[in-house]
Parts: structure tokens; C-alpha cells; sequence
């Protein structure tokens, strides 16, 4: 039990021969480590395997120690979540109890996940069948070639589809914290990875391509986005963001998009939209006042972008995430 006496959300990580050590890795930094003085709630995740009896070996000489049957599953609310790691071979075999297993928890309205080219799995299991999803770039023509109901989209990089999340890795961990638990505590959680709470842009920003020449495009580009954060509630526009890295808009937001993968109107909106939700968490300050420092300008605005971005309005966002501000420097 948490210190309010909520029960923790239950995490089940599938463990299975030929998942990824990175996978199961980044799930346990994610959901495993205590973090309750940080103000982050206890989750109870188990490594859950057809077998628990018997270690799943990983690559490298590595092995995990599973700690509870896949019957433990059946006791999962819509609020838990199941998560299935990345695996090395995309057409490796899986085992027919984790796919059963897979297909109970979707049934049951059980929210289930997976990271880089778990996708496959999932799809093996059924579970994508003319569903929209997401792996990584790499094997993205694989997953749409073995899978052709499966529509597959190489770009994004994570996907939501009636339940089912697909991704291509990270990202969606800190995405299912933050929308379960805030962007407070997913930023600390982030933060203690050394990883940034989102990124912004698609997986088009890390696709292989020929290694540009250095120029001082990316240190203003660095700089740029530097300046907009500090300034966040001021009335940036592509031209004055162009202005302060010394370049013409055309050029500058053609630079930015290669860079980021987004373009810098959309780039700047994610960011009002996360620090909207820093001070919808932590102040009492208006809605008002919120859309102001915030950079919207409007209330209504600063509406439209929650609903565009987060599917909900900022008071419903207060009212879900709300915590008490205390002495917190955002507060005052």
C-alpha cells in the first residue's frame, strides 16, 4: 500500500527467451527503483513468465529471475498495465502461453504495451490486427511486410490503439508514467535517468543518414531553444526565433526540423504545454494566470492545445494531478 493507502499499480514485465536486456532494463529503472522520497509513487512490478521456476536467459551471459506465473495477470484492473520488452529476432518463436496470456489481458480491457520490436509479439498474438502501430524505424518495413494488417507507422515514436500501446522504445515509458501519474513525476523519474521527460519530433530525427557537416547551425539551434524555454511566456514567433539564431525563418525552421524532426511552431507548443502542466500540478495560480506564463496568451487557447496534445482540459488535468505546492520555487 502507498502512504495514502492506495494500492500501487501493478506493472507485469513479460519475461520470455529472446527479449532484450535494454528492454528490461529501461522498465526496471522505469517502474523498479524506489523513488518515494522523491515524491514518486511505489509501483509493484513483477517479471512475470510461463515458467517462473526457471531463469530466461539474455544475451551476454545474462539472466532473469522470474517471480510470478502469467495466472497472476488475471487479477489485473484496467489500471495495470502489461508490458512487453523488445526482442532480439523479430521471428523468433514465442511462447504459445504468453501469447494466451497477452490475448486474456486485452479481453479483460487490461492496458498492455510494448517496447521497440515487442510489436511483433504483439502482432503474433493478434493484437494489431488493423491497428495502427509502431516499432523501431529499423524494422518498421519488416513489421509491415510480416504483418499486412497491421498498419505500421515508421515514423512515430509511440502509438496508442484501443488500448494497445506500441512504440519505439523509452519514450513510452515515460509517456504511460506521466499520464497515469503526472508530468511531475515522470520528469523526476526522468531526471534520475539522465534522459529528457519527452522528446518532441518523430523517429525521422534518428534515421541513418549521411553525417552532415559541422557548421554553427546546431549551436544556435542549441541556443534557440535555450532562450525559448528561459522565455517561455513570451510571444515567440518563427521570425524572432530565426532573429536570435542569426538566420532568415525559411532557413532557420528548415534547420530546426532536420535537427528536432518537428518544426519549431509545434516544438514550442509541446514546451508551453508541458510547463502549462508543471503549474496546473504545483501552483494554485489561475487558469488564467497558468495560460499566461505558460506563453497561450489565453485560456481558451492554452484549452485547445490541452485538448489537441493531452485529450483533456486543464482543470480536469488540475483536478487529476494536482499537488500540494508547498515551498516549491514554481509556486511563488
Amino acid at each position: 500500500m502507498t502512504s495514502t493507502g492506495e494500492t500501487p499499480q501493478r506493472i507485469a514485465l513479460l519475461a520470455f527467451p529472446g527479449i532484450r536486456a535494454f528492454d528490461v532494463s529501461v522498465i526496471t529503472e522505469v517502474w523498479g527503483s524506489d523513488r518515494s522520497t522523491r515524491g514518486v509513487p511505489p509501483f509493484d512490478l513483477r517479471r512475470v513468465a510461463a515458467d517462473p521456476a526457471t531463469p530466461v536467459p539474455l544475451r551476454g551471459g545474462l539472466s532473469l529471475t522470474p517471480d510470478r506465473p502469467l495466472e497472476w495477470l488475471d487479477a489485473f484492473t484496467a489500471t495495470d498495465l502489461v508490458l512487453v520488452p523488445g526482442i532480439e529476432d523479430p521471428d523468433a518463436g514465442v511462447p504459445a502461453p504468453v501469447l494466451d496470456a497477452l490475448r486474456r489481458a486485452h479481453t479483460a480491457g487490461i492496458l498492455v504495451a510494448s517496447l521497440c520490436a515487442g510489436a511483433f509479439v504483439l502482432a503474433r498474438a493478434g493484437l494489431l490486427d488493423h491497428r495502427r502501430a509502431v516499432t523501431h524505424w529499423h524494422l518498421a518495413g519488416t513489421l509491415a511486410d510480416r504483418y499486412p494488417k497491421v498498419s505500421v507507422e515508421p515514423e512515430a515514436l509511440f502509438v496508442e490503439d484501443t488500448g494497445i500501446w506500441t512504440s519505439a522504445g523509452i519514450d513510452l515509458c515515460l509517456h504511460l508514467v506521466r499520464t497515469a501519474h503526472g508530468a511531475e513525476v515522470a520528469a523526476t523519474i526522468a531526471r534520475s535517468m539522465v534522459t529528457a521527460p519527452f522528446r518532441t519530433g518523430t523517429q525521422a530525427q534518428f534515421i541513418e543518414r549521411p553525417t552532415p557537416r559541422a557548421d554553427r547551425d546546431a549551436d544556435a539551434l542549441a541556443a534557440v531553444r535555450a532562450h525559448a524555454l528561459s522565455t517561455i511566456d513570451q510571444p515567440h514567433t518563427v521570425a524572432s526565433l530565426a532573429a536570435h539564431a542569426g538566420m532568415s525563418p525559411r532557413s532557420f525552421a528548415r534547420h530546426f526540423q532536420a535537427t528536432t524532426g518537428t518544426t519549431p511552431l509545434h516544438w514550442l507548443i509541446t514546451q508551453r504545454v508541458a510547463a502549462a502542466q508543471k503549474l496546473l500540478e504545483l501552483t494554485d495560480h489561475p487558469l488564467p494566470e497558468v495560460a499566461r506564463r505558460a506563453g497561450f496568451g489565453s485560456e481558451v487557447t492554452m484549452r485547445q492545445h490541452f485538448a489537441s496534445h493531452l485529450a483533456t482540459s486543464p482543470r480536469d488535468y488540475r483536478n487529476a494531478f494536482r499537488q500540494t505546492a508547498g515551498n516549491s520555487p514554481i509556486a511563488r
